[in-house]
């Protein structure tokens, strides 16, 4: 593993989260979830956003938070293991959440709903219906068939001449119901055909 300050250095991201101490268990649910989903990650406990290396007070309490979380606040429960690693005399615990085999997870919000999200970026961002059913489907090494009927190639030709397109702009474009087209998209990223964008304010698709 690469040393902890220069992992610091690389700042937040997709497989990165610094958190100065545990205090939710439905957040820090919220992050080993968006982890699991996507290609795993580390959590460091014991540093502050801007990166500052604060060290941890108490490890044992901290990893009883996150085990908590990991066992009672996802579902399927997640297995994180530890290292903890002093920096200038001071503890940072590790937390590593690997990719899992056993996707979608769910994390339980404070009003008791189940929620999968991925990792964009720094943030963990609900995952769209489309994105689950991706995430459902991916580890099955069944293989998608794709009948290239006049949906998909209306679907290729209109990303040849615009580059993107959202859901509501497929189903508009194909004269389909959402749920027809989310299927069609599914099993285009299944295929590696097309794949999924997701910001904060929307999500659309691609050619690959």
């Amino acid at each position: 593993m690469p040393s902890i300050k220069s992992l610091i250095l690389q700042g937040e991201g997709v497989m990165l989260d610094f958190k100065k101490t545990i205090t939710n268990t439905e957040k820090i649910a919220k992050s080993l979830v968006a982890f699991a989903n996507n290609k795993g990650g580390k959590l460091l406990i014991g540093v502050a956003d801007d990166g500052t290396i604060k060290g941890v007070k108490s490890e044992e309490e901290e990893k009883y938070m996150i085990l908590t979380a990991a066992h009672q606040f996802c579902k399927p429960a997640i297995e994180p293991y530890f290292e903890e690693i002093y920096v200038d005399e001071k503890l940072v615990l590790v937390a590593n959440i690997p990719e899992s085999d056993t996707k979608p997870h769910y994390a339980l919000d404070e009003h008791k709903k189940w929620w999968a999200y991925i990792r964009i970026d720094d943030k963990s961002v609900l995952a769209s219906k489309i994105i689950v059913e991706v995430l459902k489907n991916d580890h099955k090494d069944k293989g998608v068939l794709i009948s290239y009927s006049d949906n998909e190639k209306k679907l290729l030709e209109y990303l040849d001449r615009n580059q993107r397109i959202t859901l509501k702009e497929l189903s508009k474009l194909l004269r389909c119901s959402y749920r027809k087209a989310q299927k069609i998209l599914v099993n285009l990223i299944l295929t590696n055909v097309i794949r999924a964008y997701t910001s904060e304010k929307e999500e659309y698709f691609v050619a690959v």
